[in-house]
């Protein structure tokens, strides 16, 4: 690699120094920057590279280029963007994943980039484009597929691209429309709205309508009506044609190939890291995916024509144009890559990540540019937020054989290496219910029957809060933070109270350790932050020590507290904490390194040499979400990008790894049987990451139901508790986020109040003008008691104009004249102006869909939906009517006025609705504390100005971050 400074393209100087995206256009064989403002659009006749830069919580940064093809792009301008990524990739050291992107067939991580949707644009630089906003507005038709990252692509504006197992998008110039398909994905449907919201955002100025229509549901009177009119009228629609972009390659065994001057040949044998040789370059062909594999020190000319002999091969096996391909560099593969091996030993990969850390560094040096940001990926010492509330009820169960015994309270947090534990933590989380914590913890040397009975007496537990905890299984020694700072303090012994491994110990002829409050035993302790307040029973020899920890000496009734010279005082306390909890009222004998009586070494069998240096903690790692799937028994993940509160999609399960800690998190439409199964999952991704990335086999595993999200999971996003609450499958929840409940789709900014009603009352008169006196009457006398009566009248009044209208519905469809399809449409007008007041009265809880709502109907999670507008004569929305009245009185609705949104965050408003307190006065340790205000929540009382001059960013900013880095910000500046 030490020609990469002679291919250095003038346009790459300085890329990859921050957290980001960067983007190249290719014009005349040249990369050119793009502007920020341009990002995300893509136009067919161009090609592109990206870069993505990603910086880790260890410091060090991570790179992933794309060149993406323009389906109109000519094969030279394509080709100019394949070997610019590999100097790009030689630029930041060679260290970087490569991607190809082929338009209509990207990559979900590509994808993940542009979210909700990226919509390829016509033209092309070379073609002399004209901007979007240039252009006159075009009606066009959109299929769009994908359950997280969407895929977007234009089909001809005809029926005949129609079909029921897709979601299309129709966006003309006023209204936009969302086609379901009869068989399509729900969750396909709840994207779909997304892209319609940016659509009417970007395209449209937010001014555009927005309509549902349902495939199999057709009301002329309807937005179905409208929809069908723009194809020229309703006809049915074919199946679905499958062409080539549809088709999925298939995933196969994996073959290795060699490359050897242009040639690509197989190689034999078993697939192993070890057949990878670091001067060579390699193809892995898995089917669906293509890999080249590049050794760290091949030359920049090897890996251009080693990237052409990929796509040779790929062309020469006729493998469909979605098939993907990447490049990966020796020491930063990816999982996708490493899940073919059956394993993958640690070891290599560090060494190829500090070398090409070292050649980015001696790069920039070259340009004369710092190395900020080029850190090792060491570990991080961030300070975790106290996540669990404190004031919450404590139980703790120890496990002996088939019985489950109660821990006295003054013994909670006395833990024996050889026992089993259930701890259930009982707390109050901000505005919700109870929640609860409830885990097991299994000692190192416990016995795998007590285990096993922990575990289903746990379950049964959990069953009987109606599977509202989170469950964990937690193993010594890998305690995680919120666990340990429940305990004040945390205590590890020796030995056990079980018969079970008593009786182990005995069958072995072994002697029996267990802690007695009058044996030697050496104690070490943690700290001093609460979140690792732990002390752990070690060997009661001098080797134990270590000059940066501290260490309790138990010798009979006697206790010495041995403070290394490294130690922090705060350590210090912690050991005296520990000390009162295992000897109440016991009188500390303090012992400094090096000042240390004959008596203490005594008891520790003499004076030897020891450690005094830190231990080395495990390296931070980014979080990463997870979908899993089994493909011919065998079990795989595939990796969500970028993920968002949004992925976690209520029909699904998914895997979340903080390489900490594990979750299998859980939708509420998951079923019963797969729900029982998700601690198997979980054991199974742990298995697969101990062997491909290094996982701890004993890491933390939870499970988490949607809706009882614990703060240590929402920690990792940016949690929204509005979302949280909200029912329903994914379209009904992305229905209700979206438009409000209670609202139709498109809001009016100036129908509301009486004004709305008066133009329901002028819609319904203008449609009886023709009906009988009869009918006129009593439908006008039920209305004007409308302003004035209850839910029983209102339903009358619905149920009235529903007898009203069903008595031309037949003459219609016999003799569909003009005048009565006028007629008709007045009159369903009337009851869309009459639905919309009184549904924009109601005030609906979160599972409800609005009555009259262009997106009122029962969509079942099986991804068939029902009516797209409310249908006449049906009683049994009348019935609902009323029962949704009734629910809005019952919670205090006003039937004059707007829904109210709850605001969940009330304690984090702008202070200008309450009153401000200086920094100074809410400071943790003032020395003029104020009173009556919620303490967990100080910066709130800030004033704008004061809040950015203590936390240098507005209020905004500070509430869009995690709820943990909010918690550290508040630390650091005495406001936690």
């Amino acid at each position: 690699m030490s020609s990469s400074t002679k291919v250095l393209d003038p346009a790459f100087q300085g890329v990859g120094l921050k957290s980001g995206i960067e983007i190249w256009r290719i014009e005349n064989f040249q990369p050119v920057p793009l502007p920020k403002s341009e990002h995300g659009k893509f136009y067919m006749g161009d090609s592109y590279v990206i870069l993505q830069t990603t910086q880790a919580k260890g410091g060090t940064y991570f790179y992933d280029i794309h060149f993406w093809i323009g389906k109109d792009t000519s094969q030279d301008e394509a080709g100019t963007a394949a070997i610019k990524t590999v100097e790009l990739d030689a630029a930041l050291g060679g260290r970087a994943v490569q991607h190809r992107e082929l338009q209509g067939h990207e990559s979900d991580k590509f994808l993940s980039y542009f979210r909700p949707c990226m919509i390829p644009l016509e033209g092309g630089v070379a073609s002399g484009f004209r901007k979007p906003e240039q252009e006159e507005f075009e009606t066009r038709l959109y299929i769009c597929k994908g359950k997280r990252v969407v895929r977007m692509k234009q089909v001809p504006f005809a029926r005949s691209s129609l079909n029921h197992d897709d979601v299309f998008i129709l966006d003309t110039e006023s209204k936009i429309y969302q086609f379901n398909g009869a068989n399509s994905n729900i969750q396909e449907r709840a994207k779909a709205l997304e892209v319609i919201q940016f659509l009417k955002e970007n395209y449209h100025e937010g001014k555009c309508d927005v309509a549902i229509v349902d495939d199999g549901r057709l009301d002329t009177e309807s937005d179905s009506g409208e929809f069908w009119v723009l194809f020229g009228g309703f006809a049915p629609i074919g199946k679905k044609v499958v062409c080539e972009d549809d088709i999925i390659p298939e995933a196969t065994s994996a073959q290795l190939y060699n490359i050897v001057d242009g040639e690509v040949k197989p190689v034999e044998g078993e697939l192993s890291k070890s057949l990878l040789e670091n001067n060579n370059c390699y193809i892995l062909d898995c089917g669906a995916e293509v890999f080249l594999w590049v050794g760290r020190v091949t030359q920049v000319e090897e890996r251009k024509s080693a990237c052409q002999a990929v796509e040779e091969f790929v062309a020469s096996h006729n493998r469909p144009k979605s098939t993907k391909i990447t490049r990966v560099i020796q020491g930063f593969e990816t999982h996708s890559f490493k899940s073919n091996f059956d394993s993958w030993p640690t070891g290599a990969a560090t060494t190829g990540a500090e070398e090409g850390r070292g050649k980015v560094a001696a790069l920039l040096k070259q340009q004369g540019m710092g190395i900020k940001g080029m850190t090792k990926n060491t570990a991080v010492n961030e300070e975790m937020p106290h996540l669990l509330e404190g004031g919450g009820k404590m139980e703790v169960w120890w496990i002996d054989g088939a019985n489950k015994n109660p821990l006295p309270k003054e013994d909670i947090g006395k833990f024996y290496s050889g026992d089993c534990y259930i701890v259930l933590y009982s707390y109050h989380a901000g505005e919700r219910k109870d929640d609860y914590f409830l885990c097991c913890w299994f000692g190192k040397d416990s016995v795998e029957e007590d285990q096993r009975r922990a575990t289903q007496l746990a379950n049964t537990m959990f069953n009987s809060l109606k599977g509202r905890p989170v469950q964990g299984r937690l193993f010594e020694g890998k305690e995680p933070p919120q666990f340990v700072a429940l305990f004040q303090p945390m205590v590890v012994l020796k030995g056990a109270l079980s018969s079970s491994y008593k009786q182990l110990i005995a069958d072995k002829g072994l002697e029996d350790e267990t802690y007695t409050a009058e044996c030697i035993a050496l104690l070490q302790v943690s700290g001093p932050s609460s979140y690792n307040n732990k002390a752990v029973q070690v060997d009661a020899v001098a080797t134990s020590l270590n000059s940066t920890e501290c260490f309790l000496l138990q010798s009979g009734s006697t206790i010495y507290l041995w403070h290394g010279s490294q130690s922090p005082f705060e350590q210090q306390q912690v050991a005296a904490n520990v000390a009162e909890f295992l000897k109440p009222g016991v009188t500390l004998k303090h012992a400094k390194e090096g000042t240390e009586s004959s008596a203490f070494w005594s008891a520790l069998g003499g004076k030897q040499n020891y450690v005094s240096k830190n231990v080395a903690n495990d390296t931070v790692r980014d979080p990463h979400l997870f979908t899993f799937s089994f493909n011919k028994g065998k079990f795989q993940v595939e990796e969500v990008y970028n993920f968002s509160q949004d992925d976690l999609l209520t029909e699904d399960m998914l895997i979340f790894d903080t390489h900490g800690e594990v979750f299998v998190w859980v939708g509420q439409s998951v079923s019963s049987r797969e729900r029982q199964n998700a601690f198997e999952i979980g054991q199974k991704y742990i298995d697969l990451a101990a062997s491909l990335e290094g996982l701890s086999p004993q890491v933390p595993l939870y499970k988490v139901t949607e809706g009882n999200e614990p703060c240590f999971f929402t920690a990792y996003f940016s949690w929204d508790h509005v979302k949280a609450t909200v029912q329903g499958n994914s379209f009904q929840k992305k229905v209700t986020l979206l438009y409000g409940v209670g609202h139709a789709v498109e809001e009016k900014s100036d129908g509301s109040g009486p004004r709305q009603r008066a133009e329901a009352l002028a819609a319904l008169n203008s449609a009886f003008n023709s009906s009988s006196e009869k009918t006129s009457a009593t439908s006008q006398d039920r209305l004007n008691e409308l302003n004035h009566g209850g839910p029983r009248q209102r339903a009358e009044a619905l149920a009235a104009l529903n007898s009203a209208f069903s008595s031309s519905s037949g003459s219609k469809a016999v003799a569909p004249k003009h005048s009565a399809i006028s007629q008709g449409s007045q009159r369903a007008a009337a009851v869309a102006a009459l639905s919309s007041v009184l549904t924009a009265e109601v005030k609906q809880s979160p599972d409800s869909t609005p009555l009259g709502s262009p997106l009122a109907g029962n969509i079942n999670p099986e991804g068939k939906g029902e009516s797209a507008r409310a249908e006449t004569g049906r009683l049994e929305e009348v019935e609902d009517a009323e029962e949704t009245e009734e629910l809005a009185h019952e919670t205090g609705g006003d039937g004059d006025s707007e829904p109210k949104q709850e605001n969940l965050d009330d304690d984090v408003v702008s202070p200008s609705s309450r009153v401000t307190y200086s920094y100074d006065q809410l400071k943790t340790l003032s020395d003029t504390p104020v009173s009556g205000i919620d303490f967990k929540r100080r910066e709130a009382y800030l004033s704008d100005d004061d809040f950015l001059s203590v936390f240098g960013m507005t209020k905004e900013a500070f509430y869009q971050m995690p709820k943990w880095k909010q918690d550290m910000q508040k630390k650091k500046m005495g406001l936690f």
